[in-house]
C-alpha cells in the first residue's frame, strides 16, 4: 500500500467497532500496567520500613537496608528473561495471548510474597524465597511492557499515538498510587508493630482484585489489528530475538538508553525517596514521606495522558530531551532545598519530580514502539525495557542506599540522576524520528 493510500485510511472516520477495540485495548493495557506497578511500588514501599526488619539476620540495619534494596533490584534483573521469552512469544503467537500469562504471572507472585515466612521462623530461606518470588515478579513484568504498549498503540490511528500508549505509562501512577494510598491507610489505622507484623500482608493479597479484573479485561479483546495483518501476509518472524540484534541493533540500542533518565529519576523520586525523606537531622514521619509520593503519583495519573497527548502535537524527541535536562537540573535543586526535610517543601519538591518524569515517561512509549518494524516491535520493546530496568531502574536504589547510608553523600545521589540523564539525551540522538505515522501504524518501516 502506498504511503497517499496508507493516509487516506487513516483520515477516514472510526468505526464504532474500531471505538469500542481502542477502548478496550486502553482499559487492558492500564489495568495491566497498573497492577505491575501496584506490586512494584508496594514491594519499594515496605522494603525500607519491613523487609529490611524481617528478612535479614538484623545484626547490621544499615546492611540490612542496602540487602533489601537489592532484592528490590532483583526484579530488574530478572526482567531480561523475561523480555526474551514473552518478546518472542508476542511476535510469534500475538501480543493479546502473551499478556494474559504474564499478568497471571504476576499477580500470583505477588500474592506469594504476602505469605513468605520471616528469618525468625526460616532462617535464611525467608531472603532466598524473597529474592526467588520477586524474580519471577521481574520475568512477568519483562514481558507485560512492551504488549501493553503494543495493544494500545496498535490500535490508535495515525497522528493519536503518543495518547493512547500513554496507557502503559498511566498505569505506573496509578499503580503508585493506589500501593502508597493503601499503606498509609493501613498504617493510620494500625500500629507500626502490627502493620509489620501482618498488615504488609494483606497489602499483597489484594493484588488478587487486579489480576482478576485486569484477566476479565483481557479475555474479551481483539488481538491488534496490526498483528492480524502481519499474520494475513504470513510475515510473523520466526527468531525475532537474532533478527532484533542482526537487523535493528542502533534502533535497540537508542531505545535502551532513552529508559536511562526517566527509570533513575523514577527510583528516586517514588521509591527511594521514601526512605531518603526519614534521615537526617529535620526528618519526616512514614506517614509524610508516603503521603509526598502518593501525592505526586496522584497528578501523575492525569498529567500522563496529557504528556502523551503534547507528543503527538509537538516532536514526541524534542519534548523528552526537555524534560530529561530539566530532570538533570532539578535533581540538585531538590537536594539543596531539602537539607530541612520540611514536610511542604518536600512535598512541593517530590510533585515537581515526578511531573518532570511524565514528560518523558509518556512520550517514551510511543517512542520506543516507532524504533522497530511491527513484526519485531513486541520483541524490540521488551528488550530495551528490560536491559534498561537493569542497568538504570533496578541498580539506582541501591546505588542510592549505598550512597545515603554508607558514604553520607547526598550530592553522589544527585550526580546518579543527572549522570541518566546523559544517556537518554545519547539515546534520543541515536533513535529515528517517524516521518510518515500511518505507514508505520499498519507495520511499515518509516
Amino acid at each position: 500500500m502506498t504511503s497517499k493510500n496508507t493516509s487516506a485510511v487513516a483520515a477516514r472516520p472510526q468505526t464504532d467497532a474500531e471505538r469500542r477495540n481502542l477502548r478496550k485495548a486502553f482499559i487492558a493495557s492500564l489495568s495491566g500496567t497498573s497492577l505491575e506497578w501496584y506490586d512494584f511500588a508496594l514491594f519499594g514501599a515496605v522494603t525500607g520500613t519491613v523487609f529490611n526488619k524481617l528478612f535479614f539476620e538484623g545484626s547490621d540495619p544499615a546492611m540490612d537496608m542496602i540487602k533489601a534494596f537489592m532484592v528490590y533490584g532483583a526484579g530488574y534483573i530478572a526482567r531480561p528473561i523475561g523480555g526474551v521469552f514473552f518478546g518472542r512469544l508476542g511476535d510469534v503467537i500475538g501480543r493479546k495471548k502473551v499478556l494474559v500469562w504474564t499478568l497471571l504471572l504476576i499477580g500470583l507472585a505477588t500474592t506469594a510474597i504476602g505469605i513468605l515466612p520471616t528469618y525468625a521462623s526460616a532462617g535464611v530461606w525467608a531472603p532466598i524465597l524473597l529474592v526467588f518470588m520477586r524474580f519471577l515478579q521481574g520475568v512477568g513484568v519483562g514481558g507485560e511492557w512492551g504488549g501493553a504498549v503494543l495493544l494500545s498503540s496498535e490500535f490508535a490511528r495515525p497522528g493519536t499515538r503518543g495518547l493512547w500508549a500513554s496507557a502503559a505509562q498511566t498505569g505506573v501512577p496509578l499503580g503508585s498510587f493506589l500501593a502508597n494510598t493503601l499503606v498509609l491507610i493501613m498504617t493510620a489505622v494500625m500500629s507500626q508493630e502490627v502493620f509489620i507484623s501482618w498488615g504488609w500482608r494483606l497489602a499483597f493479597g489484594l493484588s488478587l482484585i487486579l489480576v482478576a479484573f485486569g484477566l476479565w479485561i483481557r479475555h474479551r479483546l481483539e488481538e491488534t489489528p496490526v498483528f492480524q495483518r502481519i499474520m494475513e501476509q504470513g510475515e510473523a518472524p520466526k527468531a525475532p530475538v537474532t533478527e532484533v540484534f542482526r537487523t535493528q541493533g542502533r534502533a535497540l540500542l537508542g531505545a535502551i538508553l532513552v529508559r536511562f533518565g526517566p527509570d533513575v529519576l523514577y527510583a528516586f523520586f517514588a521509591v527511594y525517596v521514601i526512605t531518603w525523606l526519614q534521615s537526617g537531622a529535620n526528618k519526616l514521619s512514614y506517614a509524610e514521606a508516603i503521603t509526598c509520593t502518593m501525592s505526586g503519583a496522584f497528578l501523575q495519573i492525569f498529567i500522563m495522558p496529557f504528556a502523551g497527548w503534547l507528543s503527538d502535537r509537538i516532536e514526541r524527541k524534542k519534548l523528552y530531551a526537555i524534560a530529561s535536562v530539566c530532570a538533570g537540573i532539578w535533581i540538585f535543586v531538590f537536594i539543596s532545598m531539602l537539607q530541612s526535610r520540611s514536610f511542604v517543601l518536600a512535598l512541593t519538591c517530590v510533585i515537581i519530580g515526578l511531573i518532570i518524569h511524565c514528560f518523558m515517561y509518556a512520550p517514551q512509549a510511543a517512542h520506543i514502539a516507532e524504533q522497530f518494524h511491527a513484526r519485531l516491535r513486541y520483541t524490540g520493546s521488551s528488550l530495551a525495557y528490560t536491559f534498561a530496568g537493569v542497568l538504570a531502574g533496578g541498580l539506582a536504589p541501591t546505588m542510592f542506599a549505598l550512597f545515603d547510608k554508607s558514604m553520607h553523600n547526598d550530592w553522589l545521589i544527585a550526580a546518579w540522576v543527572a549522570g541518566a540523564q546523559i544517556f537518554t539525551l545519547i539515546g534520543l540522538a541515536l533513535g529515528r524520528r517517524v516521518v510518515d505515522d500511518a505507514d508505520l501504524a499498519l507495520g511499515k518501516d518509516a
